[in-house]
């Protein structure tokens, strides 16, 4: 008869695994993905190395998981603030300032996401998802030219050139790390966004 986990014993690997992926995102978010180290996250996380490979058959999958869930995160954040109350034009703005300020308060772990060399596993996710956050981001411009907000255009490619150009001008700052313009960082990006979608000046 095979041997079957107790719920007890479930319950405490997935706690286990839980805080090996918390401790891996802190590490990440510190010293980016070629540093962190399976040893370094262990340390982290106050276990043996070989003990990482219990949840995780490789760096690379321990990786892919906590892009995914950082990731996810951000993308969630981004659909809730496109789907609240007010006009697609109200709603892009508030959806490229609270995505930017979110990064801005958060910068190595969104340099992370954004930017930072990573194994090819991660670098397959991060397209991934930015086919996600160009698929809100299609949805409320294709609102806003039905509504008769925004021109007509072809909603994927104002999109795709949305999401590119955000992150673009994100890069540098995040890297920098320099909080003194963020303020106007935000306004610029806003306005950039605004503009590139075909929204009037208010």
């Amino acid at each position: 008869m095979a041997y079957r986990k107790t719920p007890a014993e479930i319950s405490r690997l997935e706690a286990a695994r839980e805080h090996l992926i918390a401790a891996a995102t802190s590490v990440v978010t510190e010293v980016g993905w070629s540093q962190a180290s399976v040893t370094a996250v262990a340390d982290s996380a106050g276990i043996a190395a070989g003990s990482v490979y219990q949840h995780f058959s490789s760096k690379a999958a321990l990786a892919v998981e906590v892009f995914r869930r950082a990731a996810g995160r951000e993308v969630e954040v981004l659909g809730e603030v496109l789907h609240e109350p007010g006009t697609p034009v109200e709603r892009l703005a508030r959806g490229v300032e609270v995505f930017a300020r979110r990064a801005l308060e958060n910068r190595g772990l969104a340099y992370a996401l954004l930017a930072a060399p990573a194994d090819p596993a991660v670098g397959a996710e991060r397209l991934e998802f930015r086919r996600r956050y160009r698929a809100l981001f299609a949805e409320v411009v294709h609102e806003g030219i039905e509504e008769g907000l925004l021109p007509a255009q072809n909603g994927e490619i104002t999109a795709a050139a949305l999401t590119g150009a955000v992150g673009e001008v994100l890069v540098d700052p995040l890297g920098a790390r320099d909080e003194e313009t963020t303020g106007a960082l935000l306004t610029e990006l806003v306005a950039m966004a605004l503009r590139c979608a075909g929204a009037p000046r208010s």
